[in-house]
């Protein structure tokens, strides 16, 4: 999945991007984000079009859970481009020192039609290959296992993933607060992390829309996410729940401002939305 595309707190475009979260980092030192090289150690296929990469990142020093990477290829001829992904790895920024590994991180990569950079990390990479990056970026999007508020999660299609992330952050941290998930789906065969899901945690309450074709015995509605799905699956306005809402741009303008409509306090409610090419803006 592509993530935001961000202005570089603190200096201008090109420049490379003051951390935004420093504070938090093991040793509590400010540095500035360089670009990094993993190494591609597996790959798996979540979907027809969807492949999870695991890297070992050395000089990797963390991630919040939401939080997302840029990451750049350069062809032989010199040309170089560059697209931004979330994160599907837990964040380790708050969780227990060993917890996760440290320089490791999962990126869920979604096919985009024509694209310059998805085809050839969920087509063509293989383990030892290695690409470029840099992160974590973004402040807005991310949740932290300090936070005791109840937490409601929306996601339509390939906007699960920086939602997976707090969802694995939630289990390694041993939270208790309690989350749902409302995730929208086209067919089940598109559904990102389905055994994972069809497992949730104590405390996580899991909700499917299906909008073209649910499996066999389902007895609920197929279609789109709409107020009454909203008012069901989520959690009552007066609890105060935080909410993060990500997936293609109409997807998540209508559900946060049908939540907003069913009286959510918008101030809790954080978004991240696909562009016409499968990035993604706040």
């Amino acid at each position: 999945m592509a993530a935001p595309l961000e202005e570089p707190p603190g200096g201008a475009p090109g420049d490379e991007p003051a951390d935004e979260v420093a504070e938090l980092a093991p040793d509590d030192r400010p540095y500035r984000l360089g670009w990094l090289v993993g190494t591609l150690v597996s790959r798996t296929v979540e979907t027809p079009t969807a492949v999870t990469l695991e890297l070992d990142v050395p000089g990797w020093r963390g991630a919040l859970a939401g939080q997302h990477v840029d990451v750049r290829l350069t062809a032989d001829d010199g040309y170089s481009t560059q697209r931004s992904y979330s994160l599907a790895s837990p964040g380790s920024m708050g969780l227990p020192p060993g917890a996760v590994a440290a320089q490791r991180i999962a990126l869920t990569v979604q096919v985009v039609d024509d694209g310059e950079v998805s085809p050839y990390l969920a087509e063509d990479m293989r383990p030892g290959d290695q690409l470029e990056l840099r992160g974590p970026v973004g402040h807005w999007f991310v949740w932290h296992p300090r936070d005791r508020r109840p937490v409601q999660l929306v996601a339509g299609g390939s906007g699960l993933v920086p939602l997976a992330s707090i969802l694995r952050t939630r289990r390694l941290a041993g939270s208790r607060v309690p989350f749902r998930l409302l995730v929208s789906a086209r067919t089940p065969a598109d559904l990102l992390y389905a055994a994972e899901l069809a497992r949730p945690d104590p405390g996580v309450d899991v909700t499917h829309v299906w909008t073209r074709a649910a499996p066999t015995g389902w007895d609920g509605r197929v279609g789109r996410v709409g107020a009454t799905t909203l008012r069901e699956a989520c959690f009552p306005p007066d609890l105060g729940a935080h909410v993060f809402v990500c997936g293609p741009t109409p997807f998540v303008e209508l559900v946060a401002d049908t939540l907003v409509d069913l009286g959510h306090d918008p101030e809790l409610i954080r978004t991240e939305r696909f562009g016409p090419t499968g990035e993604v803006t706040r």
